[in-house]
């Protein structure tokens, strides 16, 4: 499994993300590195399909992706059982992480 964590400088959101994503591998037994992305111009954006930071890719999938979410740099927020949030719930990530979701 390869796990991503795409982001740029100006999101405040990333690094509660990466906390999150960290408990949420412990809890799916997912013993992998996270390989960090750091998107810097829009022209990445585009070649990366980046819809905002935070973005989380599980084996180059963005299990949080809709098809209505525009490219580029811009802040990103998830629909959470609360309401939308900055980053996804760890248990949103477990379950993005388990191979049946794939």
């Amino acid at each position: 499994m390869q796990v991503e964590l795409l982001y740029f400088d100006g999101c405040p959101n990333w690094q509660e993300t990466e906390q999150r994503l960290r408990e949420a591998m412990v809890t799916a037994g997912c013993d992998v590195p996270v390989e960090h992305v750091h998107v810097t111009t829009a022209e990445q954006a585009e070649r990366l399909s980046f819809r905002g930071s935070p973005t989380v890719l599980v084996d180059g999938v963005d299990p949080f992706a809709d098809p209505d979410d525009p490219v580029g740099l811009s802040c990103r927020v998830f629909r959470t059982p609360e309401e939308l949030r900055g980053a996804p719930t760890v248990q949103q990530l477990v379950e993005a992480l388990r191979p049946t979701r794939r």
